[in-house]
């Protein structure tokens, strides 16, 4: 042993004073054997013996024990010196190390003496920890346990040792008995240190016992259980020390583990229930006073709950988890921690936690184990409910936390059991937790396993009952979105867990139910809901289902049909009647039938036949589907059964009755919306035969309406689709029976739901034509009610409106056209109530509306003559005002939309006129202008119109020469014309102004008419002569002064028709002239009146009124050597001059032109190109198209602005050869450009139609004037006409023009 203090004797030295010498014959100061001296690696020598003999002699001072401890344990690190030793004196030194631990009551002399035996026991062999663990063992199981410094560092070496990695360590135990005994009896001493150390054996004892059959294990520790389980508690209830309390919990929960913990507490328990005083978990040597076991057990845990260290939390609430999980705890033992008020300490971790793992785990792990039926855990949970709420917004964060379920099972055991839990804030904030799972369930942020998405669809439907819930504002946006995600998450994964998308569907359900109640805080709310939860299901789950349904088992199809069908049974509303459409849309029909050959049960096929029936109830009204439901009993799966029921003699068999009248209702409803449960054929011949077999019932009147009306309808439909496929087989006497019946019983047509199909062929049967026309009547008098507007149904349902109708009358292949002129005959001459008469007029007047071609039609078969016998009928009896103007209506609607081809000049028409001007104008001479003579006065312009193309030329020329009408149009038109400038207040918001605008229009067609009707009898020039002149009355005359007079003080719309007018005359004018030199009446000083109105109204904000004033001048223009107008200096005037100059320039350099003119270019260039016809064109207009000019006007010219009026001016000004070569090139090029453009654009196509409705209020004069102005401005002249076919002919005319100057 090396020692550098001189004052150890009685101690080996060995130093190196000899380094010569070997070391075998090297000895120590006491002479011991060489061989128990080992070499260190600083060159000393350190003898065993020596080392034994001091630190086993009580005696020796503490200092050189502790000085020879270091240094062995500095040798030990050395390999050399642990290699010696290991090998040649491994046992050597145990005892030695071991007395020296239990002689010294010195800490760090006994820490470096385990230290010691710890590192020769990790070096060395088993056989040394064994040996070391054999004396240990010995020395603490011959002797009572006592407080004892030694005792205590020998329990720690003990415990040292059976931690060391060997195989059985337990076996070396001599006396495992004697051993546990001490321990037990120890457990009682006074000190923590003592006692934890003790507790740590046991558990390593327990442990290693536990592992293997020859150690400690239960067996060995069941006979110290009742002490040994009491003195464990106690010792954890009296510690405040962690490292104890971690050792007390881990040997309890090791006695957990291996049955003696659960054992000892349920042998308690039934002694407590037996009342048996000497059991030993109840009675010990302490008495009878001792607290049971499970209350220490509670008491004892309650200091390490408290604990600072988490892991001392961590370790109690497994211990509790075991202590619950293993089974073994009584219901009774479990009162005892709740009554001990476990619960809440466990609540007040998790609270104090600030969500960290894994500390939420293992409380949440725990709390579930509480029983939640007892009212006293009920109670605490109520309490720490707040407390859950942030743990469960922390674990949805995390992917697959395992406290995700835990928590929201304690959760949904809240709100379950405790109703009035959650405040509103607590249902949005929970409400949003779970809506953010869902979603990010959804999007693959986290994955969700079935138990906690089954949980979160559960907490949702419990928070959706509270009564807190209906002033939850953001719970139904906050359900939408969840039930989008859950739903949606689910149709992914139903194959291969079908729960969830239950689950899913019972949360639409009673989302559903929730939006319907009617406390409801937020309709609106409750109404998006309702309407997010029908788009998921027609949206998501509908396609889903009709594509999925082969590989999906029958409880998710139930449940679908069942999610389904609680929307339809609700109360009906916008969103249970879209579901009912779409699934409709969907031949929900075929598509249930289809489930019914998947999944044959009884179960099933009452769902799908209760869900049809509900679902012709939405639709139908309630009620509607009763029948399906009272023969659900009898009613077979298989569509083809079902049409053999049908056919069937029902001999007044009640079930068989009521089988056929589901039988028909499901066939009439499914075929209404074109989803046939069997082949149209096949449906037919059923029906036939069931007609056939049953009409006895038919004609004895026992069949009802409605059931007729079903017939009817498929009967119908399968006739008609029939014939569109060229199938003309069918049963005759069937047809001849249901039309008797139709002919001879009381049926209502209008009423009923009917496929159009089968409309459509009932009216192409001429052999039901009185009872249809009756059922026009019927429909009319439904409809027309109010006498004046028909509703037009907007739903699509299948009930006959005014749509369908109309549909028919527009085509020739049925009488429906027919019909209704002959029931407007017949109601005439039978005198009918002029109501009657009015609806069917109004019915015609809004099929117009709807369909304009269907005038064609009604013009075919007379409507002329219908609307005459009226006229009569109305003069010669009441002359009701209300059908006069119905009639006169109806006639302006059949004017305006019917077609030339169809109109004849039978004797009809030709007297319509006059019978209307001798009915209405006496009252206008009388009382002025009214609303029927106004619109008169539109009908007699639509027919002069038709007379332009060539029809009703007779009741034309009727209208020009009626005398009463000419004198009546004159007067009034010359006293509004003579108020001179008061004109501009007689606009078309003024009666006057009303009735001068619809006069004028009738003017003009009366000149337009006079083209074709009489185009050699009239003299146009008449129009120019003075008033002052006597002329015979033979024609409606308003004088150009006049006309002038109205253009320059009237207002707009007046401005518009009175230049039309103008333009029409003059342009009757030229076209009579011919040649023909003016009469000498003509004189100049009157056109020059004329032109400087005209000349005014060139820059017009109405560019209509503009054109037409340019054109006037330019016809006036073109009358030059007439007129000697180069002699006037007309137009020389400055004010042309201005004209043409801006429009250069506006073409030139837009940026430049007044802002007033940019817009008037187009009539302006029909004023130029006039100027430039002339025989002698103007000095200064080769000033204003010099080189330069037309040189910028030609390159700010681009293929698409191109337009006609621009190729009418460059085609004059290369007439008047204004234009040079290079001039023409360039235009070549613009122009082969702009054909090009419209030749890839595709040429446009012009169209005379003009969109609007039919006038069917009586106070739609202003639609009246609206159609006749645009049939004018259509007609007026052929430069307003637009288009690229007009671009396109002023083009090839302009290279016509080009190639005739260069011959």
């Amino acid at each position: 042993m090396l020692f550098e203090d001189s004052q150890e004797p009685d101690v080996s030295l060995t130093v190196d004073q000899y380094p010569d010498q070997e070391p075998d014959v090297l000895r120590c100061s006491q002479g011991h054997r060489t061989t128990l001296s080992l070499r260190t690696q600083q060159g000393g020598w350190i003898c065993l013996l020596c080392f034994s003999n001091l630190i086993s002699n009580p005696r020796a001072p503490t200092l050189h024990v502790s000085y020879a401890l270091s240094q062995l344990s500095h040798a030990l690190s050395q390999p050399h010196f642990l290699n010696s030793i290991i090998s040649f004196h491994p046992h050597f030194l145990i005892s030695p190390l071991l007395h020296a631990l239990s002689s010294f009551d010195d800490d760090p002399i006994a820490q470096q003496l385990i230290d010691i035996i710890s590192a020769l026991c990790a070096s060395a062999n088993d056989s040394v920890t064994a040996d070391f663990i054999a004396q240990v063992s010995d020395k603490l199981s011959y002797g009572a346990l006592a407080w004892s410094r030694r005792q205590l560092y020998m329990l720690h070496c003990l415990g040292v040792l059976l931690n060391c990695q060997i195989n059985d360590p337990c076996m070396h135990i001599r006396d495992k008995d004697a051993l546990v005994s001490n321990l037990v009896a120890g457990l009682q001493l006074p000190s923590d240190e003592i006692r934890g150390e003790i507790l740590f054996v046991l558990y390593k004892l327990s442990a290693q016992g536990y592992a293997s059959k020859d150690c400690i294990g239960a067996n060995g520790l069941h006979a110290f259980c009742p002490s040994l389980l009491r003195l464990s508690m106690e010792a954890l209830l009296k510690t405040q020390r962690d490292d104890v309390r971690l050792n007390g919990i881990a040997f309890l929960m090791l006695l957990a583990q291996i049955g003696l913990f659960g054992n000892g507490l349920g042998n308690e328990i039934s002694s407590l229930s037996s009342d048996e005083p000497d059991h030993f978990m109840q009675t010990t040597e302490e008495g009878p006073d001792e607290s049971p076991l499970s209350v220490l057990f509670a008491e004892a845990i309650k200091g390490p709950l408290l604990s600072s260290d988490s892991q001392v939390q961590i370790s109690t609430l497994d211990l509790i988890f075991h202590y619950l999980s293993c089974g073994d705890a009584s219901p009774k033992q479990i009162q005892i921690l709740v009554d001990e008020n476990i619960v809440d300490y466990v609540f007040e971790i998790l609270r104090l936690s600030e969500c960290k793992d894994p500390l939420v785990y293992s409380c949440v792990r725990v709390l579930n184990l509480f029983p939640c039926m007892e009212q006293s855990f009920r109670q605490r949970l109520i309490i720490g409910f707040p407390t859950l709420i942030p743990v469960l917004r922390y674990v949805a964060e995390v992917p697959f936390h395992p406290a995700q379920a835990f928590t929201l099972t304690l959760i949904q055991n809240c709100v379950f059991d405790c109703p009035g839990i959650a405040s509103t804030s607590n249902i949005d904030e929970l409400a949003l937790i779970l809506s953010r799972m869902l979603e990010r369930h959804r999007d693959g942020e986290i994955g969700m396993i079935t138990e906690t998405f089954l949980l979160v669809c559960s907490i949702f439907v419990v928070l959706l009952k509270f009564p807190s819930s209906r002033g939850a504002s953001n719970l139904p946006s906050l359900l939408q979105e969840s039930l989008k995600h859950a739903v949606l998450a689910c149709l992914t994964i139903s194959e291969k867990d079908p729960s969830q998308l239950l689950h899913s569907l019972y949360l639409l359900k009673e989302s559903y139910s929730y939006s319907q109640e009617e406390c409801s805080a937020n309709k609106s709310s409750s109404f998006e809901l309702r309407t997010c939860i029908v788009q998921i299901c027609t949206s998501h789950i509908l396609p889903w289902f009709s594509m999925a349904v082969n590989e999906l088992d029958e409880e998710t199809v139930m449940g679908v049909f069942e999610t389904f069908h609680f929307i339809l049974v609700q109360n009906p509303d916008i969103q249970a009647t879209e579901l009912a459409k779409v699934l409709l849309s969907s031949s929900w029909f075929s598509f249930s039938f289809g489930c019914l050959g998947l999944f044959p049960a009884e179960k099933m096929k009452w769902r799908v036949y209760l869900m049809l029936s509900s679902l012709v109830e939405v639709l139908l009204g309630k009620q509607s589907g009763q029948c399906i439901r009272d023969a659900v009993f009898f009613l077979p799966s298989d569509p083809i059964d079902l049409l053999f029921l049908l056919g069937q003699k029902n001999s007044h068999d009640l079930d068989l009755s009521s089988c056929q009248a589901a039988v028909l209702l499901l066939l009439h409803f499914s075929c209404l919306h074109d989803d046939w449960l069997a082949d149209e054929r096949s449906v037919l011949a059923s029906l036939e035969q069931y007609i056939l077999v049953n009409s006895g019932d038919f004609f004895s009147g026992s069949i009802n309406s409605s059931t007729m009306m079903q017939v009817l309808n498929l009967y119908g439909l399968c006739r008609g689709l029939a014939k569109l496929s060229n199938q003309v087989s069918h049963s005759l006497e069937a047809e001849r029976i249901l039309f008797h019946l139709l002919s001879q019983s009381e049926w209502d047509l209008p009423s009923a739901m009917i496929h159009p199909v089968a409309v459509r062929w009932l009216f192409q049967q001429e052999k039901i034509s009185k009872p249809l026309t009756y059922q026009l009547l019927k429909f009319c008098r439904r409809d027309c009610s109010d006498g004046n507007q028909i509703l037009i149904r907007k739903d699509k349902s299948h009930i006959i409106d005014v749509r369908v109708i109309a549909d028919l009358v527009a085509t020739r292949d049925n009488y429906a056209a027919k019909l209704l002129v002959c029931l407007l005959v017949e109601l005439t001459e039978e005198g009918a109530q002029n109501q009657d008469i009015i609806a069917v007029v109004n019915l015609i007047s809004t099929a117009l509306n709807i369909f304009p071609a269907a005038s064609d039609q009604l013009c075919l078969h007379g409507i002329g003559n219908s609307i005459l016998m009226v006229v009569y009928y109305n003069s010669s009896h009441s002359s009701s005002s209300e059908l006069l103007v119905a009639i006169l209506l109806l006639l302006f609607n059949i004017l305006s939309t019917v077609h030339h081809e169809a109109l004849s000049d039978g004797e009809s028409w030709l007297a319509l006129p006059t019978k209307l001007i001798d009915c209405l104008i006496p009252e206008v001479r009388k009382y002025g202008w009214n609303h029927e003579g106004l619109l008169l006065v539109g009908i007699l312009s639509l027919i002069l119109h038709h007379s332009s193309s060539h029809a009703l030329i007779e009741a034309s020329k009727s209208i020009i020469f009626n005398a009463s009408l000419i004198s009546t149009i004159n007067s009034t038109v010359q006293a509004v014309s003579s108020k001179g400038p008061a004109l501009i207040e007689h606009d078309e918001g003024t009666s006057s102004g009303e009735n001068l605008i619809l006069l004028l229009l009738l003017y003009y067609f009366t000149l337009r008419c006079f083209r074709v009707v009489l185009p050699e009898v009239a003299d146009w020039q008449t129009f120019l002569e003075s008033t002052d002149m006597e002329q015979p009355v033979s024609r409606i005359n308003i004088h150009c002064h006049d006309l002038c007079r109205m253009i320059h003080f009237g207002s707009p719309i007046v401005k518009l028709v009175a230049s039309s007018c103008l333009l029409e005359f003059l342009s009757g004018i030229s076209y009579q002239k011919k040649g023909k030199p003016v009469v000498s009446q003509c004189f100049m000083g009157y056109l020059t009146t004329v032109m400087t109105v005209l000349e005014g109204q060139v820059f017009n904000d109405d560019i209509r009124v503009a054109m037409n004033c340019c054109l006037c001048l330019s016809i006036i223009l073109g009358w030059e050597k007439e007129l000697e107008m180069q002699e006037s200096g007309v137009v020389r005037s400055n004010w042309y001059r201005l004209i043409v100059e801006e429009m250069a320039m506006s073409m030139a350099v837009p940026c430049l032109a007044s802002k007033s003119f940019i817009n008037h270019h187009k009539p302006a260039v029909h004023l130029t190109v006039a100027l430039l016809k002339l025989e002698k064109i103007p000095g200064w207009m080769q000033t204003v198209f010099d080189d330069l000019s037309i040189s910028s006007i030609i390159e700010n010219l681009k293929a698409v602005d191109v337009s006609p009026e621009m190729v009418l001016l460059f085609r004059a000004l290369l007439n008047s050869r204004f234009l040079k070569a290079e001039h023409i090139t360039s235009l070549n090029i613009v122009f082969q450009a702009c054909r090009k453009r419209m030749y890839n654009n595709g040429q446009e196509h012009i169209t005379d139609e003009h969109d609007r409705g039919s006038v069917t209020r009586s106070d739609g004069l202003a639609e009246v004037c609206e159609y006749l102005i645009h049939l004018m401005e259509s007609q007026s002249s052929p430069y307003t006409n637009a288009g690229n076919k007009r671009l396109s002919d002023e083009i090839e005319m302009f290279f016509c023009s080009l190639t005739e100057g260069n011959n």
